[in-house]
């Protein structure tokens, strides 16, 4: 059992893992003040945690499959992702965009494997949303299972794919899921090609997050545990992963396509970064 709250990366943290109850893990971001998805984030934060839950949740869930009458409370689990507890303006900014643009491996090799492991994680993820959740950030909280944002209130905040204002092409990763979670051709035309700024209201009425709360990060947080009490019992039968891994086929068969053509220089890179 890992000792918590757990600071990543060690030394200079930028993600908090803590663990408040048996069948619930929470990952606060806060890289500055707006959680920029970097690269050191996303491996030496993100990826470590995600594994960290994942082990703890895997042997829980082994004892409850042991004798599930004497450990019923066993092999629950949820994770819910925050942008920094102590503001209300940032879920996340989104992408490093300058850095991961000069790694021509960033998308294959960083952040979508992040984006797949999240999809197909083994318990039910929760993105509370706590303020703008722009671009790549946003592709996070499509990848989890549910989305409780802030109703706006107190301040204005967006959900937005603004790529189209700074010229940014999209990874076939983000397209897909996309086209994974939602069906309706002209709200797929708003996010991507218009940039729309999505309003909680507007995310809401559009299916693409499921509540919004009114008040600060601590009461978006606690609705986001709820769901997480809500729906942490699907865990115990093991097949909450295994069933998205089916219902998202396509997007990971997609994922896993690298539609660029050989390039030794990106195999260089790649293999620099690994040995």
């Amino acid at each position: 059992m890992s000792s918590y709250p757990l600071s990543l990366p060690a030394g200079s943290p930028l993600i908090t893992l803590t663990h408040p109850k048996k069948s619930l893990w929470i990952i606060e971001l806060h890289n500055g003040q707006d959680s920029r998805l970097t690269h050191e984030l996303i491996n030496s934060g993100l990826k470590p945690a995600l594994n960290t839950v994942e082990k703890e949740w895997r042997e829980s869930w082994r004892t409850h499959m042991r004798d599930q009458k004497a450990n019923k409370e066993e092999g629950k689990g949820a994770l819910i992702i925050v942008g920094r507890r102590d503001q209300d303006k940032f879920f996340s900014n989104g992408l490093d965009f300058v850095n991961s643009q000069k790694d021509p491996n960033f998308f294959q090799l960083t952040f979508d494997p992040l984006i797949e492991r999240i999809l197909t994680f083994p318990i039910p993820t929760i993105a509370a949303i706590n303020g703008h959740c722009f671009a790549g950030a946003f592709m996070l909280s499509m990848a989890c299972d549910y989305r409780v944002m802030t109703d706006g209130s107190s301040r204005r905040v967006w959900l937005s794919m603004n790529e189209v204002y700074f010229g940014a092409p999209w990874p076939t990763s983000f397209a897909a899921l996309v086209r994974s979670k939602f069906g309706n051709d002209p709200l797929k035309r708003k996010m991507a090609l218009e940039g729309h700024r999505f309003t909680p209201q507007e995310a809401l009425e559009t299916g693409i997050v499921d509540l919004v709360v009114n008040g600060n990060t601590a009461a978006v947080l606690a609705r986001a545990e709820q769901l997480g009490d809500q729906w942490s019992g699907n865990a115990q039968g093991g097949v909450w992963g295994t069933i998205k891994m089916e219902l998202y086929r396509d997007v990971l068969e997609t994922i896993h396509k690298d539609v660029r053509p050989p390039n030794h220089f990106h195999e260089d890179a790649a293999a620099k970064a690994r040995l």
